[in-house]
């Protein structure tokens, strides 16, 4: 058998099969007498109900059809290898030889993951973020588990938490700050929870976890997953706080944790946002966010034990701070966020940079990839004025390229001839000494190098893009 079919059939087997008793089933009750004590009674009842139902997770987890859903979400993904050096090519012959193993072990509790890789990344406002790549096999067993969990924890979450939960995104999580905007509330109190992922407290978010799960082998494996260390040029260091931005499993957990905030929030009746560990409140005036902010930051640290950067965080109008890349505006109108047209740029000087050594082809197709994306980001912001001027300096940086590429005036004159350009002209521009950059914005450069020229090399326009957004 080939490995393709291998990849695709290796789950077909009949090796995960659990007993029939083992399913969860979603229980329901009636209240008709309207005593508090028989409702009180029966709550209990239905909580002990649910929470016996997921004594028995590890089997669920463990089941042939959740691990293969797991394999092949896994190997979707790709991403890069762990500390073991193991490629997501090479897991389907791995489980071949040890998936029977790795069951038994997962069914008795006793699986140990193996530590993360380190890898560092720019952060777009300045330094690092950390992120924790475990293993395949760990993606593995870790997806296994998010895909018995996640439908059993996103529907207690808030309806205002909009991050790494199904069926939500940050388009919805940007329309419900419009609606409030809009209803009056122009002063946000923008809390930023200082390195999140890095600080939260493993007992704190274990004891939330015990709250809806009970199966005990279950609980053990992801606080090893907790614990596990993160391996940093060769040598492992231990962790006692945190969660590996990384993991498959680390965006629920977070949410689950957070979720305590959300329902603080919801019970002081307060209109907010909240995406992963970016949070809004929305307020009508400055005195009232300061009150806030102090709340919810004593709330934070004393209940949660995290730690809010009082530097980055901020009582304003809703103008002076970003959200999710937008700025909202009065009315409920949306924009883009300085800071996110300021990084639009930077990716832009990258890719257009002069001593790449790459064709304009190729140049042009990345940046079709990265501005098509970003303009579909951004659809629903009022910037056709903006996105006019971008697109009028991508054009003059391409011209600055392709000039640069021609190298001698003899092969400038000729580019610039056979693109309509007179001979003298031409040649006024082949013989010029002005740097790249000035003879870019020339009349002879943009009488070569059309909006027509631009259309036939494949170049996306952001603002044709955007108006076809807006159909």
């Amino acid at each position: 058998m080939d490995m393709e079919r291998q990849q695709g059939m290796f789950y077909q087997m009949d090796l995960f099969d659990i007993p029939e008793g083992n399913v969860r089933h979603c229980a329901s009750g009636e209240g008709g007498t309207g005593s508090a004590a028989l409702e009180e009674s029966q709550s209990f009842s239905a909580l002990s109900q649910e929470r016996a139902l997921t004594n028995a997770l590890m089997e669920e987890v463990c089941e042939r059809d959740n691990l293969n859903r797991a394999y092949k979400r896994v190997k979707s993904n790709r991403g890069s290898p762990g500390v073991d050096g193991m490629s997501v090519s090479k897991l389907s012959a791995w489980l071949a030889e040890h998936k029977e193993g790795l069951t038994v072990l997962l069914l008795d509790g006793t699986y140990q993951p193996q530590p993360v890789l380190r890898v560092d990344i720019p952060k777009p406002g300045g330094g690092v973020r950390q992120l924790g790549i475990p293993t395949v096999v760990d993606r593995l067993v870790q997806q296994a588990i998010l895909q018995v969990l996640e439908p059993l924890l996103d529907p207690i979450f808030s309806e205002s938490s909009y991050g790494f939960r199904p069926v939500r995104n940050a388009h919805q999580a940007l329309h419900q700050a419009q609606g409030y905007v809009s209803e009056g509330r122009n002063i946000v109190v923008d809390i930023d929870i200082e390195k999140f992922f890095d600080r939260v407290n493993h007992d704190i978010l274990m004891s939330r976890l015990a709250r809806h799960v009970t199966d005990k082998r279950l609980l053990r494996i992801i606080r090893r997953f907790l614990l596990v260390g993160v391996m940093d040029n060769g040598v492992c260091v231990e962790r006692h706080e945190g969660t590996p931005q990384g993991g498959p499993l680390s965006p629920l957990l977070s949410n689950l944790l957070l979720d305590d905030l959300d329902k603080e929030l919801e019970r002081r009746g307060h209109c907010f946002c909240r995406y992963a560990d970016d949070c809004n409140i929305y307020v009508r005036s400055k005195a009232s966010g300061e009150r806030v902010m102090a709340s919810v930051i004593r709330f934070l640290e004393r209940r949660l034990k995290l730690r809010v950067n009082r530097e980055k965080s901020a009582v304003a109008y809703i103008t002076e701070r970003k959200f999710l890349g937008y700025r909202l505006l009065s009315g409920g109108r949306l924009g883009i966020a300085p800071q996110s047209l300021a990084r639009f740029k930077e990716r832009i000087r990258y890719i257009t940079r002069r001593n790449r050594g790459v064709s304009l082809g190729q140049m042009i197709r990345e940046l079709n990839e990265f501005m098509t994306g970003w303009v579909t980001y951004f659809r629903y912001a009022e910037c056709r004025r903006h996105l006019a001027k971008l697109d009028e300096w991508i054009r003059r940086k391409l011209r600055c390229v392709r000039l640069k590429q021609r190298k001698r005036a003899k092969s400038i004159a000729s580019f610039l001839r056979r693109n309509g350009v007179p001979e003298w002209s031409a040649w006024l521009l082949a013989l010029s000494g002005k740097g790249w950059w000035r003879l870019a914005s020339s009349p002879q450069a943009a009488q070569a190098m059309t909006l027509k020229w631009f259309q036939e090399q494949g170049l996306v326009f952001l603002t044709m893009r955007y108006a076809s957004l807006q159909q």
